[in-house]
């Protein structure tokens, strides 16, 4: 039997993980938090790992259970894993599948390269500051004078989120804990709910919902920033994968 090892925790890792698990596939995910395992439906054939791993890690894991194929499905943002698989699949000598999301049409928004210098650029505006960029990056927007008046984020539904919120100071009310994608509609009720001047997001691309908050920002006469890519997004669609996988499991036969 073949061993594929799938790195998810996104909306296309966890189609991907339906669709790809089958007769005569043992199929590994590998999501980094317990939340994202959370969000994954036990299935037959399936076994899910989760927690952050080291490169080491990755490799044992390659090694334990003789995995033949690999298909990173990480979020476009999570560079530092992606470079991780890449390395280890390569120690390995294994097939490596890199899922790739489409970029999104961006207009009337302020592009900036990291959570770091959108800090910077929301330090000379004024008026109330909607985050969705996650709580990696939060650290850096406590540069902001009254950073914990003036932002109001939306994270993720996990502990880890809400803990580390608490932890940098940030108010219980200035803080939404919801599972997305949102609508437009719920984004502009969210806007005006706070009375958010600036919106900052990442490109998410469809999955994550980014036209969506755009058209509300553009809605409400909030300004947007958007964090970009950390690095070219080279790779295979859904489909493409899903084509790929299928002739690895009829090589051998």
């Amino acid at each position: 039997m073949k061993t594929l090892l799938l790195f998810g925790g996104t909306t296309e890792g966890r189609t991907l993980t339906s669709r790809l698990a089958r007769p005569g596939l043992r199929l590994l995910v590998s999501v980094a938090t317990q939340y994202g395992r959370e969000l994954l439906e036990e299935q037959e054939g399936v076994t899910i790992f989760s927690g952050r791993m080291s490169g080491e890690d990755m490799i044992h894991r390659m090694e334990e259970h003789q995995v033949g194929l690999v298909v990173d499905a990480t979020h476009p943002y999570a560079s530092g894993a992606g470079k991780t698989i890449k390395e280890a699949c390569r120690a390995q000598g294994l097939p490596l599948l890199r899922l790739s999301r489409p970029e999104s049409q961006m207009d009337h928004c302020v592009m900036v390269p990291t959570a770091q210098e959108a800090a910077r650029y929301l330090e000379e505006t004024a008026g109330n500051i909607l985050l969705t960029t996650g709580t990696k990056d939060l650290e850096a927007f406590t540069r902001i004078q009254d950073y914990q008046s003036r932002l109001y984020l939306r994270v993720l539904p996990a502990t880890e989120s809400l803990e580390h919120c608490r932890s940098l100071g940030i108010p219980p009310g200035h803080v939404m804990a919801m599972q997305g994608p949102f609508s437009r509609g719920l984004n502009r009720e969210l806007m005006l709910q706070w009375q958010i001047g600036t919106l900052v997001t990442k490109d998410g691309g469809s999955p994550g919902g980014f036209a969506q908050k755009a058209e509300a920002a553009q809605e409400v006469g909030a300004t947007l920033v958007v964090i970009g890519r950390p690095r070219p997004q080279e790779g295979m669609t859904p489909e493409e994968i899903i084509e790929a996988v299928d002739r690895w499991m009829e090589e051998g036969k």
